[in-house]
């Protein structure tokens, strides 16, 4: 990543969004900023102006609903000229305060599915082309080692529901479609990693799940910032890494078959059209 690379963090009014952010600005990178609230957004982005660097644009969207996904997307390809980071990093944890029973997005689907997956899905899909000819570009998902493997005749968790089940498929179902989407782009035009940032940092997420943490926001954001802009990853594409390490994910990750039935399932769902 150059001084100027454009990079679009999602989930960027606070915890590991946050803190990306604001490395990231110091680094001199061109940002854009997602979040719910537009007044959140404006705060942050003047904040950041306010420590010497450039103030980031800033787009809203409610993930839970495709309708608002699409309308970001369009927002962003008319505005902006090139797209060389996609930061897939909101989410909802697996309790608190969406609650630990089965909730459902505005589109209907299971909510952790919906926000942490489809939601991303969309994203990435809508913004390809701009990422495509910003070549070089990156697309950093920001995961969990917390997985759980999908099934397919339940992909909305219907039956007996688990909210750290679902959060855990959600996060597993990143790493796959990153996978799967490494495979079908070339590595110099579009490179796709996935990470476990760190374990049980204290962000709002966390706190909602546990009453402790384990590692530092610092070592998390250092994590991901390392994927957005370490000249010595350009090329490394379909990889799940732990912090800094790469590793083996739930082992559904590397089943072809599972790969092709959530691509499959993840554009219906959607109601994307495949970009192959």
């Amino acid at each position: 990543m150059t001084r100027s690379s454009t990079v679009l963090i999602t989930g960027a009014t606070d915890g590991l969004g946050l803190g990306l952010a604001q490395a990231l600005a110091a680094d001199g990178a061109d940002l854009i900023l997602h979040g719910r609230s537009q007044d959140r957004l404006d705060r942050i982005a003047a904040r950041i102006e306010a420590d010497g660097a450039a103030r980031p644009r800033t787009v809203t969207a409610d993930l839970a609903d495709l309708d608002q996904v699409r309308r970001m997307a369009a927002e962003l390809r008319a505005s902006e000229s090139r797209l060389d980071v996609l930061v897939s990093n909101a989410g909802i944890g697996a309790g608190e305060p969406d609650g630990r029973t089965r909730r459902t997005s505005t589109d209907g689907h299971e909510l952790r599915f919906a926000v942490n997956y489809l939601a991303g899905f969309l994203l990435t899909l809508e913004l390809l082309p701009l990422l495509r000819s910003s070549a070089p570009a990156r697309i950093v998902n920001v995961a969990s080692l917390g997985q759980a493997p999908l099934d397919f005749g339940d992909l909305m968790l219907e039956r007996d529901y688990d909210g750290t089940r679902a959060y855990r498929q959600s996060k597993l179902a990143q790493i796959m479609s990153g996978f799967e989407l490494a495979a079908r782009l070339p590595a110099d035009e579009v490179t796709v990693n996935s990470l476990h940032p760190a374990t049980y940092m204290p962000t709002k997420i966390v706190r909602d799940m546990t009453d402790h943490s384990v590692d530092t926001l610092e070592q998390g954001v250092a994590a991901t910032r390392r994927l957005v802009t370490d000249p010595e990853l350009a090329g490394t594409t379909g990889r799940f890494f732990n912090g800094t390490g790469e590793m083996r994910a739930n082992d559904q990750a590397y089943d072809s078959r599972a790969l092709h039935d959530l691509w499959e399932a993840s554009l219906e769902l959607t109601g994307a059209k495949s970009p192959f």
